[in-house]
């Protein structure tokens, strides 16, 4: 009988030892709703988000849209039958899902959108990004302090590009680059010899780059047949490689024609590489480790009845309500810091651009 009782302690104090991971793998399922994997950076979001999640207790399905709107509703609605606990979204485009997350309302589910802002719905609970038109700012002034434009030199020729139309963040970019050209260009030390401006102009669905690359072919041929282009604001590292592409089709990149300042976003392997190699000039770095920090803190936060920690309650207004956010500081890179911000980080690995 002692043997037996012995057994049955031993038994009991092993299963309590193993109740807290039993409890942290209790705590459900959270639906993470990426738009494409054509971008690594998308990529590392959804695999940042599986790691902070996990570590905190949840279950996580991720699923990958590729840019296709219908496919990301199918997606949300498949993760709201599954029973998931609460839902991250970085939307393809954020007017489409008001009935999914009405869907969603109406379970109890809580939505968080995730870098780009969900508009057109009251059922958007919290909102986790980077300071966007911080990120455009930045933009903005590295082409400002490349050319000199504080110190009166100029006029230089310029081109403007944006983000996707359809992406709440990409105005936020453009206009934030603009805050510190515009004055530039109203003074004539910034020649837009394409006279393009403003986002219905300028704008790039989608995000692609190839179609980036088509219209810098067109404003080169149309404007720049016998003219020098200085600088190209391109807001994201995928239409920056494009746009050089482009550049390099017409002879910039050598000694005689050197490529003109172009600005780039998210430190994507390739336009790093990129800016060691003296082509594209510049990126913006935004961590998206702290992203999916703050993103799975809301959610934790929100599961647990707690108050959810934000930094902004008054910049998103998504035509419906202001959602209230956290926004993290971006910061810019180029060939003088991009070993101490992305590797000495832990966020690269020097191997990477070997």
């Amino acid at each position: 009988m002692k043997s037996i009782g012995l057994m049955a302690v031993v038994f009991a104090l092993g299963a309590f030892a193993l109740m807290p991971d039993a409890w942290a793998q209790d705590k459900g399922t959270i639906g993470v709703s990426m738009p494409t994997k054509s971008s690594a950076r998308w990529i590392d979001d959804g695999n940042n988000m599986v790691k902070a999640l996990q570590a905190k207790g949840y279950k996580v399905d991720l699923q990958y849209a590729e840019d296709d709107i219908p496919n990301q509703l199918a997606q949300i609605e498949n993760m709201l039958t599954k029973g998931c606990k609460a839902l991250v979204i970085a939307a393809i485009d954020g007017t489409t899902l008001s009935n999914v997350l009405q869907q969603a309302a109406d379970q109890g589910i809580k939505v968080i959108a995730y870098d780009r802002l969900i508009r057109g719905s009251k059922n958007v609970d919290y909102y986790a990004t980077f300071d966007n038109f911080q990120v455009g700012v930045l933009q903005g002034s590295y082409i400002e302090k490349a050319l000199g434009l504080k110190q009166g030199k100029g006029p230089f020729n310029l081109e403007l590009f944006g983000g996707s139309p359809d992406d709440n963040n990409a105005f936020f970019f453009y206009n934030g680059a603009l805050s510190v050209l515009q004055p530039y260009i109203q003074s004539g030390k910034l020649v837009v010899r394409s006279k393009q401006l403003g986002m219905d102009k300028v704008s790039t669905l989608r995000w692609d780059g190839a179609v980036a690359q088509a219209r810098m072919d067109n404003l080169l041929s149309a404007y720049y047949a016998d003219q020098r282009v200085d600088a190209v604001l391109s807001p994201y590292d995928g239409l920056s490689i494009g746009i050089l592409s482009s550049l390099k089709g017409v002879g910039y990149g050598t000694p005689k024609q050197p490529m003109p300042i172009v600005t780039g976003q998210d430190a994507e392997v390739p336009s790093v590489k990129s800016i060691l190699a003296r082509e594209q000039t510049s990126t913006v770095f935004k961590d998206t480790r702290e992203l999916a920090r703050v993103t799975t803190n809301m959610v934790d936060m929100l599961l647990s009845g707690k108050k959810v920690e934000v930094n902004d309650t008054q910049t998103y207004n998504n035509g419906v309500k202001t959602v209230p956010a956290y926004l993290l500081k971006p910061l810019s890179v180029d060939a003088t810091n991009w070993k101490q911000v992305l590797v000495d980080s832990g966020y690269y690995k020097d191997s990477q651009f070997k």
